[in-house]
């Protein structure tokens, strides 16, 4: 049809009219109209009714009464009968009352089609009745399309309806959706040359909007004449029923130009859309236009507006308009509760809770249900557990939405067993039909590694919504469980459930953690092929994952395909990249990736500023660090990665002073924080405050010490010599010391030369850890330097026996753009002769500030001159030979070492950066050094 083609709805004229009946409303001669404008019974020339033909019963009940009727007498040919006596009797009988009780009767029979002749014909009607009749109609099971057949039967017996019928049958046009009914009563109309009136119009765009197009819709609404205001009002709510946010603003601007008035319901609408769409400065405008028309007595709308400011983040807007409302509905509470819990401002939603009581406002469930879930998006279970035991103490009993906001809260460790009794609740109460509540009760599992448990639930759920598929596959998958993940896909092809980009994202991100990164690209593909386009969320998913994995130059090579398919970064993939170029010391790419953040306007995302911190600490720059750490919003995470930032760097004193500043600002530390404090400690030798944070956990802050903590005392107490005191710790350590905790010792036993304390750390290492090169070279570091050459050979021998080799060493720097890597027994660098021409000559200076190589750092059984060579291929003196040679007079130079960088290394670095007087800044296995004018910042305690 041209309709189809073309969206202008004036072309309908062309529609070929029903085959049995003539076009709509267009006069028809054959048989005498009949009009329901004089109010009458009359439903004679209705042939599919004959009621006047329907065999009189025994007894006809007694017309003047409306209970003629008694239960048992009323059948179907009873009222048939009574209503074929109404219309003989003409208009004595002719009343709303009588009509309407013929109505209920044929609807009570189950003759729907009956019900709707007698409305359609029987009296005047206004657009209420004709609302009430529709809603009764369906409470008996009618559906409204019979309304449309009788309507059309009508027409075919020639009865002419107004505009209020025509406007009620195309709602319900566009309420069935019956597109082809509604366009021929519109060609109808244009055929006979109907004037329409603003409500034909109004209906007419609905239809349109809901059915077609919604610029059908604006082109009925453009049509002159166009001033009135319920058609400006009805164009603006169609257009927001299609998501044409943009056009309805437009016709709101419009409407003011011409001093039109919008309705209470359309500024509702509008409202609502700013929420929705995050359109904090439109909202704002809506406001105006409230408060220009004094419409703020309207609670509704200021409860909009309420929620319009909260959507948008700005709770202290949101907490002035309540403030300035006279009068306080339930739902004027329930919206600022909300608002306030949604947002994370959980005292202040307690204090209006309170409030709201003493105003005399019950809370209702929605209230406590809001309560509920803004301290479960916390995981405040013990506060979720206080609420809902006083929610049940004030006669409400847990409805699903209560339940899906408790099981959110139990999902950390520890709390599996109110979980399972959350569960039990949701049995005895029958609660388990719901499909969100059976989903929340599966994630709930998953999130506390019980994946039979999960797939339990799984199996018994009867509505399995595609959020139950996504939740299980995310926790095989999140677990490495790839086989049960990749099953779960198929079956869930098999029945029909097509796989959204959630459910590829999962699975992406699964692969990727565990290092799959192969894997996690042909996933990408796959989405390509299932016909969906891989989104910001896919690619942030595999840049994490590498990220989070140690792949870094993974994550790196993600985000140029990311680029290559013109895919915009977020938040979350900036915060990853961050990660990434912290992971590998890449300061320049962190600065282009902040100035990113600073165009894009991510900056102010805590996650984002918490990464940049993380990166400029870890790439050597404490200032920058510093500088971002003053400048955002200071969270407990921004605080442990600004005091990490500075313990990586052995600045012990600076990790102490802030630790002091996040007590004034009254932000408690967490366990965390003191792993954080206890390697500032460590890495700077201070023993005594090492001692003070360590007691503090427990005895301040009720923090039980981890491995972790216990790991870093026995390190703080053996890298400062006390190995006794540090035996004697890790003997009396009331945790089984682990592979970090022996690794300290052996590594303080290195430092200090005692081979005793060392051989017995070793042997716990050799059984924790046996394929760990990194602990058989400290032991022949050890009997090396001892020489004692037989243990020596020993340990080799024991490393061939288990097929052990030594981890290959690296070193690498960037100059402009390019990474220059150095490896131990790896391939020679292109400019290998020029970086050992100068490397000798650099020697030769040194040794004229005192320098003699340490000649110990070689382990193995040759003559000295042999060592002092094998000392000048250290893979770190090469990189930084290098940046010597490439980067300009002045520059600081950036090296990056896999191991721990040797003591002869060490004491070259520093004289270099005298002689040279240029700022090194070296990253090694362990931690980082800054050489400046022959000093280190780790003061050569490392």
């Amino acid at each position: 049809m041209p309709f189809l083609h073309t969206p202008t709805p004036f072309t309908m004229d062309k529609l070929a009219p029903f085959h049995h009946s003539p076009p709509l409303l267009q006069n028809h001669k054959p048989k005498p109209i009949r009009t329901h404008s004089p109010p009458s019974l009359s439903v004679a020339l209705i042939t599919t009714s004959s009621l006047e033909t329907t065999p009189r019963p025994t007894h006809v009940p007694n017309l003047g009464s409306l209970n003629g009727f008694t239960a048992d007498s009323k059948t179907l040919d009873s009222v048939k009968a009574m209503h074929a006596q109404m219309i003989k009797k003409g208009n004595k009988w002719n009343s709303d009352s009588m009509a309407k009780h013929l109505i209920t009767s044929y609807l009570e029979l189950g003759d729907c089609k009956s019900a709707a002749v007698v409305f359609f014909v029987g009296f005047a009607r206004n657009y209420v009745m004709w609302n009430n009749f529709l809603e009764e109609f369906k409470s008996f099971g009618g559906d409204p399309s019979e309304v449309l057949e009788v309507f059309k039967e009508l027409h075919c017996e020639g009865v002419v309806f107004d505009s209020r019928v025509i406007s009620v049958v195309l709602k319900i046009c566009a309420s069935v959706m019956n597109l082809w009914l509604g366009l021929e009563v519109h060609a109808s109309l244009i055929k006979r040359g109907f004037e329409l009136d603003v409500y034909v119009r109004c209906a007419l765009m609905n239809f349109y909007g809901r059915c077609w197009c919604v610029e059908s819709a604006n082109q009925v609404f453009h049509e002159p004449p166009n001033l009135d205001d319920l058609l400006w009002n009805e164009a603006i709510l169609v257009n927001l029923k299609n998501e044409r946010f943009v056009k309805a603003l437009e016709l709101f601007r419009e409407m003011q130009f011409l001093t039109s008035k919008v309705n209470a319901t359309t500024v509702l609408k509008i409202l609502q859309a700013c929420s929705k769409k995050g359109a904090l400065n439109e909202g704002k405008q809506i406001h105006g236009y409230v408060l220009k028309l004094a419409m703020e007595s309207n609670l509704s709308i200021c409860n909009s507006l309420i929620i319009m400011y909260s959507r948008n983040g700005k709770i202290k807007l949101a907490s002035r308009v309540f403030d300035s409302m006279k009068d306080h509905s339930l739902s004027s509470w329930n919206s600022i509760i909300s608002s306030y819990t949604t947002l994370g401002y959980l005292n202040d939603a307690w204090n209006l809770f309170c409030k709201m009581e003493r105003s005399g406002t019950k809370p209702d469930i929605i209230t406590w249900n809001s309560m509920l879930s803004g301290n479960a998006i916390v995981s405040s279970y013990k506060e979720v557990l206080i609420i809902l035991r006083r929610m049940q103490a004030a006669g409400f009993r847990p409805n699903p939405r209560s339940i899906t906001s408790v099981l959110q809260a139990v999902i950390e460790p520890g709390l599996l067993n109110f979980g399972k009794e959350i569960h039990g609740y949701v049995i005895r109460n029958g609660l388990d039909y719901d499909a969100y509540v059976g989903t929340s009760l599966l994630d709930m599992y998953v999130k506390n590694d019980c994946l039979t448990n999960s797939q339990a639930i799984f199996d018994n759920m009867k509505n399995k919504n595609i959020v139950a598929w996504n939740s299980l596959i995310s926790g095989y998958s999140f677990k490495g469980h790839f086989d049960h993940a990749r099953r779960l896909l198929n079956r869930m092809k098999e029945e029909g459930i097509k796989p959204d980009l959630i459910t590829w994202n999962s699975l992406v991100a699964g692969y990727s953690m565990r290092g799959h990164t192969k894997e996690a690209l042909a996933l990408i593909h796959d989405i390509k092929i299932s016909g969906l386009t891989p989104n910001v969320v896919s690619w942030t998913a595999l840049i994490s994952g590498c990220s989070q994995n140690g792949n870094y130059s993974e994550s790196i090579e993600a985000f140029v395909q990311m680029q290559e398919e013109v895919i915009k970064p977020n938040s979350a993939t900036i915060s990853s990249l961050l990660r990434t170029c912290g992971g590998l010391s890449l300061l320049r790419k962190g600065k282009e990736i902040h100035c990113l953040s600073i165009r894009k306007g991510f900056i102010e995302d805590l996650y984002v500023a918490t990464a940049l911190i993380d990166t400029y600490s870890k790439s050597g720059d404490l200032e920058s660090a510093h500088k971002v750490f003053r400048s955002a919003e200071k969270t407990l995470a921004s605080w442990n990665c600004m005091i990490m930032g500075f313990a990586i760097n052995g600045c012990g004193r600076e990790v102490i002073a802030l630790l002091d500043g996040m007590q004034r600002a009254g932000i408690l530390p967490d366990a965390i924080t003191f792993t954080a404090l206890l390697s500032g400690c460590k890495n700077s030798g201070l023993v005594e405050e090492g001692w003070k944070c360590f007691d503090m956990m427990s005895n301040d802050y009720g923090i039980k010490p981890t491995i972790e903590h216990y790991s870093c005392m026995a390190d703080l107490l053996g890298r400062a010599g006390y190995l006794d005191e540090a035996w004697d710790f890790i003997q009396t350590m009331p945790i089984k010391p682990d592979a970090s905790v022996w690794g300290a010792m052996l590594g303080s036993c290195r430092i200090h030369g005692n081979i005793e304390f060392a051989e017995i750390a070793a042997k716990e290492l050799f059984k924790l850890e046996p394929y760990n090169s990194a602990n058989y070279v400290l032991m022949l570091s050890l009997y090396a330097m001892s020489n004692r050459w037989e243990d020596v050979d020993r340990i080799k021998d024991l490393m061939d026996t288990r097929g052990i080799k030594p981890r290959q060493v690296w070193s690498w720097i960037q100059i402009d753009q390019r990474v220059h890597l150095f490896s131990a027994g790896g391939i020679p660098h292109q400019d290998e002769g020029e970086i050992y021409y100068e490397l000798y000559q650099l020697v030769s200076e040194l040794k004229k500030f005192g320098y003699l190589p340490d000649v110990n750092c070689v382990y193995q059984n040759i003559d000295e001159e042999e060592k002092v060579k094998m000392l000048l291929s250290h893979t770190e003196k090469l990189a930084i030979t290098y940046g010597l040679i490439k980067t300009t007079s002045g520059a600081p130079i950036r090296v990056i070492k896999n191991t721990r960088i040797c003591s002869d290394c060490h004491t070259a670095a520093k004289l270099i950066s005298l002689v040279r007087s240029r700022e090194i800044f070296l990253r090694d296995g362990v931690r980082f050094h800054h050489f400046k004018a022959g000093k280190c910042s780790c003061n050569d305690y490392w």
